[in-house]
């Protein structure tokens, strides 16, 4: 950990505020009392295009399932309750999915590093408050600025491009939940795609799809891959995430070797802390605070963006 006068001459070297930021305080505080009405959205080329894919290969799964396992599956209750399940899953997992993608990760206000907000602080004789130089704003404890989304993030873990935004400590439950139900959808496309084969090998190819064989081989074979992957890709995630919660420390923090000087919140208490309230159902449900907006677009220097 470094020393007082280490942190102090950091703070100095990039100071709070020069006269080279051409920083417009007014500006600042209407547009960041505009973004609290704002949906979060990151326009990122890269993050868009791994968020419209993530989202076709669950509709393809969702294809596979139905229409090459199910429907053609004379057994009726099979059909349906695997039917509900995997569709449930899916729905699940697509909504933990947006609510990641459009939550705000934890975003530190962007340029409140200014003489008036420091003396709100009422700060004590001797005290440290660092300044990121990259998007002017102080900088909270444990707070990571993400080159991406181009903003300080509270509790930042990672940027993941599969959601299109930050993992950070307002949207890290949601991630959890999203690669949780991909981890359940993938594992039950397996038992379901293993179980067609053993029914086609038994009886006719013909009958026991819709689809010509060939095809069926095919649509089912991708499946698999499919399904490998991801459940590879999301348990790891998931494992590591939880680690992440009852370790209380974040990837960064750990991949940084960073020593903790806040008090740590273990096992229980960091669940607690990320899902909220003791443990229950509602730990699961992704539609926990969510709240119908409507959309509409104004014009902005930037560009358009979102808004409610």
């Amino acid at each position: 950990m470094p020393s007082s006068g280490h942190r102090l001459r950091d703070v100095e070297h990039h100071p709070l505020l020069t006269e080279n930021d051409n920083y417009d305080d007014s500006s600042s505080s209407s547009s960041e009392a505009d973004g609290a009405d704002r949906i979060w959205f990151i326009r990122d080329g890269c993050g868009m295009i791994c968020a419209v894919v993530t989202w076709l290969l669950v509709v393809y799964a969702d294809f596979v399932v139905t229409f090459v396992m199910l429907l053609p599956s004379r057994d009726f209750w099979y059909s349906v309750v695997n039917g509900v399940v995997f569709n449930c899953l899916a729905v699940l997992a697509l909504s933990s999915h947006l609510r990641t993608m459009l939550t705000d990760p934890g975003a530190v206000p962007k340029g409140n590093a200014t003489k008036e907000y420091m003396e709100s602080l009422q700060l004590k004789p001797g005290e440290v408050i660092y300044k990121c130089p990259k998007c002017c704003c102080i900088k909270p404890e444990r707070a990571h600025h993400c080159s991406i989304c181009k903003r300080c993030i509270r509790k930042m873990d990672h940027h993941c491009p599969w959601v299109n935004n930050c993992v950070g400590e307002k949207n890290q439950r949601f991630f959890v939940l999203f690669t949780m139900y991909i981890a359940l959808a993938s594992v039950h496309a397996l038992v379901l795609c293993g179980l067609q084969f053993v029914a086609c090998v038994r009886g006719q190819w013909t009958e026991c799809s819709g689809f010509s064989p060939p095809v069926t081989v095919i649509l089912l074979v991708f499946l698999c891959l499919e399904g490998l992957l991801f459940f590879t890709f999301t348990a790891v995630m998931f494992g590591t995430q939880i680690h992440s919660i009852c370790s209380d420390e974040t990837e960064i923090e750990r991949l940084k070797s960073e020593k903790p000087t806040w008090e740590r919140r273990l096992r229980w208490e960091g669940m607690k802390s990320v899902f909220g309230g003791p443990p229950s159902l509602l730990w699961m449900n992704p539609f926990v605070g969510f709240r119908f907006r409507r959309l509409q677009t104004r014009p902005r220097k930037g560009g358009p963006e979102f808004s409610v």
